[in-house]
């Protein structure tokens, strides 16, 4: 009886002294992590990453936009930068984005499946409506390419989350910028197929079709907002660390041909610059804001010597913020407490 007694009591003392070790934690800041846009230079933002984790920095939301969003989204899913560099390294890209048929082999011009293809490259399209490719994301309006091929590798990268409620079911609750065409206004998307929002945020105006989610048009999120801080500091980031791949600091533009002459649209846009603005204010408001050194790449540096060279460069930049990190942490625990 006293064995038992003595057992109950040890056990007792274990479970007193666990309860206080977890009531007694410090609160951490919550760390929320913001990927631009910027075609190919988003491999940038895989060496960012990489530094991050040798860094033991947690990530506790991530929002992103273009490239951004399928880096951040399948980062929230639970890939590492180690997967990201591979799936990087390993994909053709300009074939993916384009949806390049290699099947009608060196023909100049080629028809399969009631499309007009040149050079392997989809022309005229047997019929111009919208409609829903295999992945079940409807495509409709202006634009080159349909981008079937890249949602059927987002769609197989993400088949995990399938039917998820909510972005915050991820791993890392994630969060991704569209813009509709029509009304051109920001569209933060935060449920729905996950390839389908990764799909709409890099749809390049005139490049990609436009795709359709609840009666929108939803296209490139760079449009409106390339470099979403305010969508990650709204998720309840107390610290957030912005991966920035733009290189230009724009002068703000106040014109508007929408104001002025009741023009809309693109053309509105183009002259106003609506993202110049906002960009700026994203930028300012980052805690730590992370610059890779790109100038002498574009969007569409998609050699594997580029891909290599632009992680390299994104893990320089984040290794020179190191220090400024860690000590922010540590400023917002101690402010925490």
């Amino acid at each position: 009886m006293r064995h038992l007694q003595t057992l109950l009591a040890l056990l007792f003392f274990v479970l007193l002294s666990t309860h206080l070790a977890a009531g007694s934690a410090e609160p951490r800041p919550r760390v929320g992590l913001v990927l631009g846009g910027g075609g190919a230079k988003g491999a940038a933002e895989v060496g960012a990453l990489k530094v991050l984790e040798e860094l033991d920095i947690p990530v506790d939301y991530i929002a992103g936009t273009s490239i951004g969003a399928i880096v951040g989204g399948l980062y929230a899913c639970g890939y590492k930068s180690e997967d990201l560099e591979r799936l990087f390294l390993s994909q053709q890209w300009l074939t993916l984005f384009a949806n390049r048929n290699t099947s009608i082999g060196d023909n100049i011009i080629g028809e399969h499946d009631g499309t007009l293809y040149v050079l392997g490259f989809p022309i005229l399209h047997k019929k111009d409506r919208a409609k829903r490719d295999s992945t079940g994301v409807e495509t409709e309006g202006p634009g080159f390419f349909s981008g079937r091929q890249i949602t059927q590798l987002l769609d197989s990268l993400t088949k995990t989350y399938d039917g998820i409620e909510s972005f915050d079911h991820l791993p890392i609750p994630f969060r991704c910028v569209a813009v509709d065409l029509k009304s051109q206004e920001e569209v933060v998307m935060d449920s729905c197929e996950l390839e389908l929002a990764m799909r709409a945020s890099m749809a390049i105006p005139g490049a990609f079709k436009p795709v359709r989610w609840k009666g929108r048009m939803l296209v490139d999120g760079g449009m409106q907002n390339n470099l979403p801080v305010d969508v990650v500091r709204a998720m309840g980031a107390d610290v957030v660390i912005a991966i920035d791949l733009e290189q230009a600091v724009h002068e703000n533009r106040d014109f508007s041909l929408k104001e002025t002459l009741g023009i809309g649209g693109l053309l509105d846009w183009a002259v106003s610059r609506p993202d110049w603005k906002k960009n700026k204010a994203n930028r300012e408001d980052a805690d730590v804001c992370i610059m890779p050194d790109l100038l002498e790449f574009d969007v569409s540096s998609f050699s594997k010597e580029s891909i290599s060279r632009m992680i390299e460069r994104g893990e320089m930049a984040t290794r020179a913020k190191s220090k400024e990190i860690k000590s922010l942490l540590k400023k917002k625990k101690q402010d925490k407490k």
